[in-house]
């Protein structure tokens, strides 16, 4: 491939010498589970992201379940999100025993805030709005409509490390919000990590116990619990790569408006929205294109040495076996049909971007 779309081989080279010294540090010191590192990662996480506290766990999915599970969600309770997103958004309520609901998304592929608030019943507890691409909700709505009806937000910021709105970050607007550190994202683990944050003292202290068995002293424990610790290694990794996020942030946005301005013209694609539309401020987790014929579009620039992504897949996840067909998305549904990523990674270049938005106009000329 001439130009891949996710380079962590490449990315490992340029940081080796930090890595590698690192690793040696906590291995040497055998410093493995929930040592200082794990500790200094979740205090400079907090800071980023501008929460009191960050809570380190084994993925993003276990930390919005432990965070269903912390603030009392369960059977009989609704909790209101999308279909657009990774199945684990919806699979965590369900594991809970609460009920997904789901609303369509606007034209940003995030929640439509306009349809937020007839979702609402008297069952409903809470609301997980998905920052999706790296671009945040309209979570001065969603906030709103929280507000007006007594319900719990925890943000799903898998995809939104260091994204804003109205200038507060991902994570930060809710009760409490979760963040993902697979490999492939922007803050990238070396295998499966996550974050919880919140300033809700009490429910980062549950958050803990939860995912240390319900541990609260060495010998002494609150109820049942879970396995669902970061790992040590992981934290000092992702502690050295936190402090580069910034300079990250930057290249995807430049990089980003280089594919804005190659495919201005394409009319046939349909553009993500800019970096800087009003209070929104967008990291580029992905860069994702609503194409025509876009099953051609990848064929041709998987031909051409391009690798590219359909996320979500092409059948939307309330039309997976999940018992949630009955929800009527159009925009959801005719999104799947359409979306796709292009490469953007920490490792991509100006002329990568030129030769994947040179073979996209050839397909469509």
């Amino acid at each position: 491939m001439s130009v891949r779309f996710w380079e962590p081989g490449k990315e490992f080279l340029r940081i080796e010498e930090e890595v590698m010294g690192t690793m040696r540090m906590v291995l040497v010191a055998g410093d493995l589970i929930m040592r200082q590192q794990m500790l200094d990662f979740e205090h400079n996480l907090a800071s980023f992201v501008g929460t009191a506290d960050a809570v380190g766990v084994s993925n993003c999915t276990d930390g919005l379940r432990l965070l269903l599970e912390a603030v009392g969600i369960g059977p009989g309770d609704e909790v209101i999100t999308v279909s657009h997103t990774f199945m684990a958004t919806m699979a965590v309520i369900h594991q809970v025993g609460a009920t997904p609901v789901l609303v369509d998304v606007g034209d940003d592929h995030n929640m439509d805030t306009d349809k937020l608030e007839a979702a609402v019943t008297p069952r409903t507890k809470a609301i997980i709005p998905v920052d999706l691409n790296g671009r945040m909700v309209r979570m001065d709505r969603v906030m709103e409509v929280a507000k007006a009806h007594n319900l719990l937000v925890i943000e799903d910021s898998a995809q939104a490390l260091g994204a804003s709105y109205m200038g507060v970050r991902g994570g930060a607007w809710g009760v409490a919000g979760a963040f993902s550190f697979y490999p492939a994202k922007l803050l990238g683990a070396y295998g499966d990590a996550g974050a919880v944050v919140t300033s809700d003292a009490a429910l980062a202290e549950k958050v803990r116990e939860l995912r240390d068995h319900g541990r609260v002293s060495k010998t002494g424990f609150s109820g049942w619990g879970y396995n669902c610790r970061l790992d040590n290694l992981q934290a000092a990794i992702l502690d050295i790569k936190l402090k580069k996020v910034p300079d990250w942030i930057g290249q995807r946005r430049r990089l980003a408006a280089i594919y804005d301005e190659e495919l201005a013209d394409v009319g046939t694609v349909k553009r993500p929205p800019g970096p800087d539309g009003g209070p929104f401020f967008d990291i580029y987790q992905n860069y994702v294109i609503e194409a025509k014929n876009r099953d051609g579009l990848q064929a041709h620039l998987t031909a051409r040495g391009i690798e590219t992504l359909i996320s979500p897949g092409p059948v939307p996840n309330h039309k997976q076996p999940v018992g949630l067909d009955h929800f009527h998305l159009p925009r959801t549904e005719a999104l799947c049909a359409s979306v796709l990523s292009l490469p953007l990674n920490n490792e991509l270049g100006e002329e990568q971007v030129l030769e994947v938005a040179g073979a996209i106009k050839d397909f469509y000329s």
